[in-house]
């Protein structure tokens, strides 16, 4: 798992230029760029790393600075980094996958405005904690806190990073159905060895037996 960076699936864009000037100028202007990597640190927004055509980089950006190649910037409405964006990365270890179920697909998000946003599917980010060894003070890894992002490439334009509790996928042969589900928030940590009531035969054997354990053994202690 990666640590603070990591690769994604480079995405030629625009990136709107007063973010190269620190929000300041060029408002209403745009170039090319090849979006190719993000930082996640917890806390704070998904942040996105561009190459530009002169060959520089710029690191570490919100996904309210760019929109998608073919479009007007003045096309393209502005969306507070908030509405596109709905949680912050939730640790330092962002795991990036292209979902191949989903590749190119449609779909759309409920945004805070209550309405529906649609787009095409690119791919997920998701996070945890891998060292046992450090303090875990992230929410990633509790069932009922975890939320990852997928990255869509919005009808308007605009790029927004949703988890699955804002997102409906439209795959033509198989979702028929148009209901919101109303599921409950998961909340159990599945488990298979911590029921106590059993274990593995006392052996060297390659196909070892599974013994159910007894009364007769909690009375040994």
């Amino acid at each position: 798992m990666a640590y603070l960076n990591a690769n994604i699936p480079p995405t030629y864009a625009q990136i709107r230029r007063e973010y190269l000037y620190d929000c300041k100028k060029h408002h209403g202007e745009v170039e090319d760029c090849i979006i190719f990597g993000i930082t996640c640190m917890g806390g704070r927004a998904i942040l996105w790393h561009a190459l530009m055509e002169n060959g520089a980089i710029f690191y570490r950006l919100p996904i309210s600075a760019f929109i998608q190649r073919g479009f007007k910037v003045e096309d393209v409405p502005r969306r507070r980094l908030d509405e596109l964006e709905l949680w912050n990365s939730f640790s330092y270890h962002p795991a990036v996958t292209h979902w191949a179920i989903l590749s190119a697909a449609s779909g759309k998000y409920i945004g805070k405005d209550k309405k529906w946003h649609h787009g095409a599917y690119l791919f997920t980010v998701d996070w945890a904690h891998p060292d046992a060894n450090i303090l875990d003070t992230d929410h990633s890894e509790i069932p009922h806190e975890h939320k990852c992002a997928h990255i869509i490439a919005l009808d308007d334009g605009n790029y927004a990073a949703q988890p699955n509790n804002r997102c409906i996928w439209d795959l033509p042969s198989f979702t028929v159905k148009n209901n919101i589900p109303d599921w409950k928030v998961q909340n159990n940590e599945w488990n298979v060895e911590d029921s106590g009531e059993w274990r593995t035969q006392d052996t060297d054997n390659f196909f070892y037996e599974i013994e159910e354990k007894t009364n007769g053994d909690e009375e040994k202690k």
